[in-house]
């Protein structure tokens, strides 16, 4: 029965709309976010039909945290030129709305007497979009292939700077050590250790020395770094089988408004500020201001939920953003697409 639910599901992407059903969701959006609920779906059926152990999900997360992503983020910069990356306005504007919502979040959450690693991972979860699996096909698909170039800075923007920006605040919660001089010393050494963070160095630093990649290492490249994405999602789902059972006898105070609270962080107030931003403040030519505004609209990507499990700490409410953000990005993101009238 479950494989019968995850095998008829693209089914759905064969239906004609009715008169009067919004042709943006039914031909542009729900293509390419149906398959994300199926890798999270397939992920959750095997751990509920035990196809897959209790550590899967973690073993699963390592694998993309050292190999798959680290290979993606390489490859994609190592084929970047930087003058591609020379949009300062854009720039600026995509890393002001990231790191406003990242602010406010982390704010109410250290209000809520949260941790700071873990509140730094819930801001995370309402700030870092999920530029690579949907907002890139997603651009090509309504903007066209003029709006590729910003949708790559935003990505990159968002895997190496927004992220980056997390993993500080992680290791700064980490720390004991009271002298900040020692305290920044320790991050800024565990940081470059980081294979998040080496892996798009190394990519910048192989294209400024104008390397070519050799075929056979292209390949590698491209075979460990496509399994990253579709990896992270089924580790979702399995993690979400087995966090389902523990919060039916171990209930969390608040978790669902907590959760529902960065949701809307991230697909409402992450965009209007992008909007402000390149519409009023760092006015932008439309393609460039419609990529920048669709792609802090989408939903939040794999990374938090990644670091989460990277560091052992709790991952209930980054997977819960994750899934209520990607379902309630099907109405969102078609409502801004119709005003965006691409």
């Amino acid at each position: 029965m479950y494989w019968t639910a995850i095998i008829t599901l693209p089914r759905l992407l064969e239906y004609k709309a009715p008169l009067g059903a919004p042709k943006v969701f039914m031909q542009k959006t729900l293509p390419i976010v149906i398959p994300i609920f199926a890798l999270i779906l397939a992920g959750y059926i095997c751990r509920k039909r035990q196809l897959l152990g209790e550590t899967a999900a973690s073993e699963l997360n390592k694998f993309v945290v050292y190999l798959a992503l680290p290979a993606l983020l390489f490859d994609v910069l190592s084929h970047t030129q930087l003058s591609t990356l020379n949009q300062p306005r854009f720039l600026l504007a995509y890393c002001l709305s990231s790191a406003l919502v990242f602010s406010g979040a982390l704010a109410l959450r250290l209000f809520q007497s949260r941790h700071i690693v873990d509140a730094s991972i819930d801001s995370l979860g309402a700030s870092y979009a999920n530029t690579g699996f949907i907002g890139l096909p997603l651009c090509a698909l309504t903007l066209g292939s003029e709006s590729l170039a910003p949708a790559i800075i935003a990505t990159i923007l968002t895997v190496c700077v927004v992220f980056a920006a997390g993993v500080f605040f992680v290791e700064l919660g980490l720390q004991q050590e009271r002298h900040m001089g020692k305290v920044l010393s320790v991050i800024t050494l565990k940081l470059l250790r980081n294979p998040l963070i080496l892996a798009p160095l190394a990519g910048i630093a192989y294209s400024l020395c104008g390397f070519t990649t050799p075929a056979p290492a292209e390949q590698f490249l491209k075979l460990l770094g496509g399994a990253a994405t579709p990896c992270a999602l089924v580790s979702i789902g399995l993690f979400l089988a087995a966090e389902k059972s523990v919060e039916q006898k171990i209930p969390v105070p608040g978790a669902r408004r907590n959760a529902l609270f960065l949701v809307a962080l991230k697909l409402i107030a992450q965009p209007a500020l992008t909007w402000l931003l390149v519409m009023r403040v760092l006015p932008l030519p439309p393609i460039w201001a419609n990529t920048a505004i669709l792609m802090s609209a989408l939903p939040t990507g794999t990374g938090p939920y990644m670091l989460a499990e990277f560091y052992h700490r709790e991952a209930a409410m980054t997977s819960r953003v994750i899934l209520l953000s990607t379902a309630a990005s099907l109405i969102t993101v078609s409502v801004l697409l119709g005003w965006l009238q691409p």
